[in-house]
């Protein structure tokens, strides 16, 4: 028993002490952070006062900066409004001095009209005073005559019109005269004038290009095995291709000057390509087809920056690009032209006319040629029509229309435009009758065989020896081509001047089936 009073005494004791203990240390735990607090309390009371304070003084300096600013704004205005007092001022001072100049002018008219005033009233006096001597002189001469003032005066101008009359025709008749003695020299002297102004040389075209080769190895390849190369050249291009003996060159010959230019580029393609086959020929030759027909166009700007021309619609240099491949009496087309320009231009500036409208026109009197539907008889016709289309001036139409005898021609430029062009074709070595009529030959074979049914494409090559003719498979078989062929054989005969010459007609028929893979 005495132990367990002893044990709750002691517990109890130690109760005590630990209460006293813990109270001990909770008030010494409060008194430090107190003291923590007190210490925060007090960094952040001067981290504001800091922070007050940089705020005070950015405040201040923002406020310091914007008062300069209006003081600035505030003298600038200052110093414009006595800009501005100083410029009212000195407008004043003007002012002043033309309302004195005006009040001294208005004296100056006043003494004027005075002065006029006393001058008119003087000449009034004298007028009447001459009035008074002449009617005086009129009675007196009446008395002397015995005519009254009527029959005088009529009789004086009966006799001044007599002597104008007279006088003017014989003036009529000097001029006459020395127009009629001065206008050929005159006319003469103009166009030699303008004709030593232009140097072109001759424009005659041949009917062969030549394509220069990297080496004789390559004339093996442009035949083929047994020809079939050549062959199938000539038959897409209708071109005839001569291989002889020239070193390191073929010659392919045609009247026609467009078809032979795209047989030359393709046969150039196909030496730098390498690749000569019947397959590849077709490939390339319908490229160039496609391309050269971008080419028109360059070539028509090309030849009127050369002249001086502008302002042309792009599809009106397109045509002017063709006629490069267009000949007249061998005389390239698009040279005379040309030519036919520069020669309107000088003629209109001797006459004093329109000198560009002159270029224009005589660039483009030639234009309907190279149009489709066109021939030799309609062309100006059709040359009009499509120049008017594209808004051209009507001077310049009006001159390709009546350049062919369809219309009148309702300026000058029209005749210096005939006159030039006769200048161009009928000077020394401008054209060939001979290549003309040929070339006439050759396109009527051709037009004879394209007449027919089923005829796709016809050539004539061989210089008139051999026609080839290409026909559709779906409209003739093997038997119709002989019939065809000797249809077409029996009207050459009829109609086309062979000159004892024998014409080899040749029918092609090809059936092709092509599929992919």
């Amino acid at each position: 028993m005495l132990q367990v009073i002893i044990f709750v005494v002691l517990t109890g004791l130690g109760f005590a002490i630990g209460w006293f203990a813990n109270a001990a240390l909770g008030k010494r735990s409060l008194a430090t952070a107190k003291k923590k607090a007190e210490s925060l309390i007090s960094e952040a009371q001067a981290e504001i006062e800091g922070q007050k304070k940089e705020k005070l003084l950015e405040a201040s300096e923002e406020i310091f900066q914007q008062k300069q600013e209006l003081e600035d704004e505030y003298r600038d205005k200052k110093n414009e409004l006595l800009k501005f007092e100083t410029e009212l001022a000195n407008k004043d001072s003007n002012i002043d001095r033309k309302a004195d100049l005006v009040s001294k002018k208005e004296k100056d008219l006043l003494l004027l009209e005075q002065e006029l005033r006393t001058r008119e009233n003087t000449l009034n006096i004298r007028q009447k005073n001459l009035e008074e001597a002449i009617e005086q002189a009129n009675h007196k001469l009446e008395a002397i005559s015995g005519l009254s003032r009527e029959e005088a005066k009529n009789q004086l101008l009966d006799n001044l019109i007599e002597e104008a009359k007279n006088e003017a025709a014989h003036i009529v008749y000097k001029i006459k005269k020395e127009a009629e003695e001065n206008a050929y020299s005159e006319a003469k002297n103009i166009l030699l004038t303008s004709m030593e102004q232009i140097v072109s040389s001759h424009t005659i075209e041949s009917t062969i290009s030549t394509v220069s080769l990297p080496s004789d190895d390559m004339k093996g390849r442009i035949i083929g095995k047994e020809g079939r190369n050549i062959r199938a050249f000539e038959i897409v291009t209708g071109v005839d291709v001569i291989v002889d003996d020239t070193p390191q060159a073929v010659l392919l010959s045609a009247f026609d000057p467009y078809r032979r230019e795209l047989a030359k580029v393709t046969m150039e393609r196909l030496v730098s390509d390498g690749r000569i086959h019947p397959g590849r020929i077709e490939e390339t030759y319908a490229k160039v087809v496609e391309d050269i027909d971008e080419t028109f166009q360059e070539i028509g700007e090309q030849a009127c920056h050369e002249i001086g021309i502008h302002g042309l619609h792009p599809d009106i240099l397109k045509y002017l690009g063709k006629l490069k491949y267009r000949t007249s009496y061998g005389q390239n087309v698009l040279e005379h032209c040309k030519e036919v320009a520069e020669l309107s231009g000088i003629l209109a500036a001797q006459l004093g006319l329109d000198a560009s409208l002159a270029r224009r026109a005589g660039m483009l009197h030639k234009i309907g040629l190279v149009i489709e539907k066109a021939n030799e008889s309609d062309y100006s016709k059709v040359g009009h029509e499509f120049l008017k289309k594209y808004g051209e001036h009507p001077k310049v139409t009006n001159a390709v229309l009546s350049f062919g005898d369809h219309a009148e021609a309702n300026s000058p430029i029209a005749i210096i435009i005939r006159i030039a062009s006769d200048l161009s074709r009928k000077r020394p070595g401008a054209q060939r009758d001979v290549i003309e009529n040929y070339v006439k030959r050759m396109r009527h074979l051709e037009d004879v065989a394209d007449n027919f049914e089923g005829v796709k494409t016809a050539y004539a090559i061989q210089a008139g020896k051999e026609i080839r003719i290409i026909i559709d498979h779906t409209k003739a078989d093997d038997a119709m081509s002989n019939k065809l062929a000797n249809d077409i054989t029996q009207r050459i005969r009829q109609e086309v001047e062979n000159s004892n010459q024998s014409i080899k007609v040749h029918v092609l028929r090809e059936f092709r089936s092509v599929d992919y893979a």
